[in-house]
């Protein structure tokens, strides 16, 4: 079976859904099918029309089936078409009250008839363009209800085809994601300058607009000593770490679903993660698989500590999330995807 694995992006962003996109369609080859990733353009703010009429025109009409991961690519046209949805533009969804609250109300207006508009292009495209919505997380699931009608089936993406293992559980949390404000790497930095936390070093993978402004902070609280920023690194490094680590903090606001969880339990380590972390906590089992705290500093402190100082603790921590990544299949997910 020929299968498009269909995404968007911008030029030069790498995000959650490209690996994604990659890692379903390596299963869908792995199981024998003919996958190929196609990519529809993102040209971002002001231009979402251009973007849509792109992904629209995209002719994916050789292939037998079509998987889409986000907007705008579920716009394009075919007849077997599942949405395996990531996200939709957040800006003019969940993500509204923020993003209005940052710009002027002259622009806040002007936004809002571009939100209508998107709202009611998603809507149509959503409910009648593809064959089938499938949410990669129940906080995705929560979300095509409230804002589609739309009853989703929930599958969660299984961690990518990588070499993942556990070589230790060394002294350090590890954090890996873009550094923007949506990841609220610095709750981190602040839990190590809570006394709980004094003792904790974390190393810090990733870059992005809030890479300066992390370093800065660490600096005013007195941690840099303790944070090693590791800017952008390859596969092999993030592997390297997430196999010598104690344990991951992955701390999100509202996320979709975010592969650090998964990837963590895949090298059996625990995650230390926030209530309202969306999709980055649901397959966390608090006090068995990881520590789903309070969005604060001090709560996280708490948690970074009990890990830090017991590696027994890690460690059975780490043989549940091992288990809960071996229970998250690529053969049961391909399956689901493929009805």
């Amino acid at each position: 079976m020929t299968v498009a694995v269909v995404t968007s992006s911008p030029p030069g962003v790498e995000g959650g859904h490209l690996v994604i996109a990659r890692a379903l369609a390596a299963a869908l080859r792995e199981r024998g099918h003919d996958a190929e990733i196609v990519t529809t353009p993102d040209y971002g703010f002001g231009r979402l029309t251009r973007s849509y009429r792109a992904a629209r025109a995209t002719d994916v009409s050789r292939f037998d089936r079509v998987i889409s991961l986000r907007y705008p690519s579920f716009a394009v046209r075919h007849p077997r078409h599942v949405c395996w949805l990531n996200h939709t533009m957040r800006e003019y969804y969940d993500l509204w009250p923020r993003f209005a609250a940052s710009i002027s109300w002259r622009n806040r207006i002007k936004e809002g008839v571009r939100r209508a508009i998107l709202r009611h292009v998603d809507r149509q495209l959503l409910r009648r363009n593809v064959t089938r919505v499938v949410a990669q997380s129940q906080t995705i699931q929560r979300r095509l209800a409230a804002d589609f009608g739309i009853a989703a089936e929930v599958v969660y993406p299984p961690p990518p085809l990588r070499g993942y293992r556990c070589d230790a559980y060394d002294d350090y949390v590890f954090s890996v994601s873009r550094l923007d404000p949506l990841k609220r790497v610095d709750l981190l930095i602040r839990a190590l300058a809570e006394l709980p936390a004094r003792h904790v070093r974390a190393v810090i993978a990733g870059d992005g607009e809030g890479a300066g402004s992390l370093r800065d902070l660490a600096r005013r609280l007195g941690v840099a000593d303790r944070v090693s920023f590791l800017g952008r690194v390859d596969e092999e490094t993030v592997l390297a770490h997430l196999a010598r680590c104690r344990t991951v903090s992955f701390t999100p606001f509202a996320e979709d679903y975010g592969f650090v969880t998964i990837e963590a339990f895949a090298s059996a380590k625990a995650v230390i993660t926030c209530r309202d972390s969306g999709g980055a906590a649901e397959l966390v089992e608090d006090d068995v698989s990881g520590v789903i705290c309070e969005p604060t500093p001090a709560a996280i402190a708490i948690a970074l500590a009990r890990l830090a100082d017991d590696r027994a603790l890690a460690e059975r921590m780490g043989s549940a999330a091992a288990r809960r990544a071996a229970a998250t299949t690529w053969d049961a997910a391909v399956a689901r995807l493929l009805l």
